[in-house]
Order: C-alpha cells, then sequence, then structure tokens
C-alpha cells in the first residue's frame, strides 16, 4: 500500500493496530478486537501462512504489511519486504528485521532518515518479539508490537494500537493475558 492510506475515523484521527510476528498461531480475541476497531493494521511480518494473511486481510479496513523471515514465497509474492503509506500525514515504514538492537537507531536513520530518497517519520518493526519503542538521531520514531502469539524471553504476549492524529501518533503497548492451558 503506498498513498495515502486509512481515512480519518469519525472520531478525530485514524486508530491504527500495530501487530507482528503472529506466526500462523491462534490470534487472541483481544487482538481481533482492536483489528475490527481499526481503521488501519499495520502487520511487521512473520506470518507464516498464507490463512493468516487472510484473515487478517479480510478483517481490516486497510492492511499495511511486509513480509518477514519465516514467510515463504506465497506470502512474499503478496506483500514487498519494506511496507510504506503515508497516513494522516505521518509516514510510516514497515519492515520485519532492523538487525540487532545495537546500532539499531543508527541503521535505521541509514535507511530511513531525513536524509534518504524515501525518509519515513515512524518504522514499525517485528521479529525480536520484544516490544521497542525509541528514535533514532535523525527523528525516526521505531516500534516494535512485539509478538501477540509468542513471547519468548517476554513476560507477555504483546501488540499496540494508537491514533494518527495531525502527523503524530500516540500509541499504547497491550500485555495480553496468559491463554488458558498454555504456560505463560
Amino acid at each position: 500500500m503506498t498513498g495515502d492510506a486509512a481515512p480519518p475515523s469519525p472520531t478525530g484521527g485514524t486508530a491504527v493496530v500495530l501487530v507482528s510476528d503472529t506466526h500462523a498461531r491462534w490470534i487472541p480475541d483481544e487482538v481481533w478486537a482492536a483489528v475490527d476497531a481499526a481503521d488501519l493494521v499495520v502487520h511487521a511480518g512473520d506470518w507464516t501462512d498464507v490463512a493468516t494473511h487472510d484473515a487478517f486481510a479480510a478483517r481490516s479496513r486497510e492492511l499495511l504489511a511486509c513480509w518477514g523471515n519465516n514467510d515463504g514465497d506465497d506470502l512474499r509474492a503478496r506483500m514487498p519486504e519494506v511496507a510504506r503509506a503515508t497516513v494522516g500525514g505521518l509516514r510510516l515504514a514497515v519492515v520485519h528485521e532492523t538487525g540487532d538492537a545495537r546500532g539499531r537507531e543508527r541503521r535505521c536513520d541509514a535507511w530511513f532518515g531525513p536524509d534518504t530518497d524515501d525518509p519515513a517519520d515512524v518504522v514499525v518493526f517485528g521479529h525480536s518479539h520484544i516490544p521497542w519503542e525509541s528514535t533514532t538521531p535523525g527523528g525516526v520514531r521505531l516500534l516494535n508490537p512485539g509478538s501477540p502469539t509468542d513471547r519468548r524471553r517476554q513476560p507477555f504476549c504483546t501488540f499496540m494500537s494508537g491514533s494518527v492524529s495531525d502527523g503524530t501518533l500516540s500509541i499504547t503497548l497491550h500485555d495480553l493475558p496468559p491463554r488458558p492451558g498454555r504456560p505463560r
């Protein structure tokens, strides 16, 4: 998706959901409720299954998505490695991997910063399953929503939701409760 995505909602801003690394697992009800209510859903890759992508595409008003390192050719044919859109004046880029935490801000400035041919204001990424929020020296905001289905070393599975208004993104990180019958 390129161009101006997701028109403003009646509440004044564009409601967004940020998710990554679903890995074809059962999607928690809290995530589906947020997806159903959002104007724009951003997924930073590692779907691992076409059916998961199809479910998000069917339930999302608008879906901005990229593929991840665990996604096969069938998914890579459906979406780019880096997805971009402008939402409410905010330039978004979505990519699965940004490399190690050490040096991330410097790398992302080199790839998406103000001195590049196609700068972004916000970069949404995944891969680590670790929630992340920082700003590069060049002013690019970096967000990783974690994973709603695989917490790895984190205390909770997570996703983000928020709103874009007047070129500004406000965001909330949501911790998901443990699923019954599964260890935290």
